[in-house]
């Protein structure tokens, strides 16, 4: 079979895709199937391919693969300039998903607080540990 070089690929890719923001924006607006639908279909896909990528160590093996200097650059070149929008459109979903630890950290009663250094004050960090936890998981 005859087929274009990874480069000649790549290239094309990266020439044509950009141009391509209403294709995604109307994939995302209107799916041909329900993204909650089909993800929670995975689940049993998605466990089975996790316990095969730990088996196989596949993410140490990725992280070799990458590098520090890649994963470096990529997050430097990519990360910095979306960084600032990114927060910004997530205002609302910080303030949704802290209000269930800020009504935890409400309901605590801190043990006495001892001097500083003093071994019994890590009581107080238990205490909020264990409080954040069975928030977390929902016990």
């Amino acid at each position: 079979m005859i087929v274009p070089s990874a480069a000649k690929i790549a290239e094309k890719w990266a020439r044509v895709t950009p141009e391509r923001t209403i294709d995604y924006e109307e994939g995302v607006r209107n799916p041909l199937r329900d993204w909650e639908t089909e993800t929670k279909a995975a689940e049993p896909r998605y466990e089975e391919g996790i316990k095969a990528a730990i088996a196989r160590k596949a993410f140490g093996k990725g992280v070799a693969r990458v590098g520090t200097a890649k994963q470096k650059s990529k997050t430097i070149s990519k990360g910095i300039p979306r960084w600032p929008e990114g927060v910004r459109v997530a205002e609302k979903d910080m303030r949704d998903g802290m209000e269930n630890v800020v009504k935890t950290l409400e309901g605590i009663t801190l043990p006495q607080r001892y001097p500083t250094g003093d071994p019994r004050n890590i009581e107080r960090v238990r205490v909020i540990q264990q409080a954040l936890h069975k928030m977390k998981i929902g016990a």
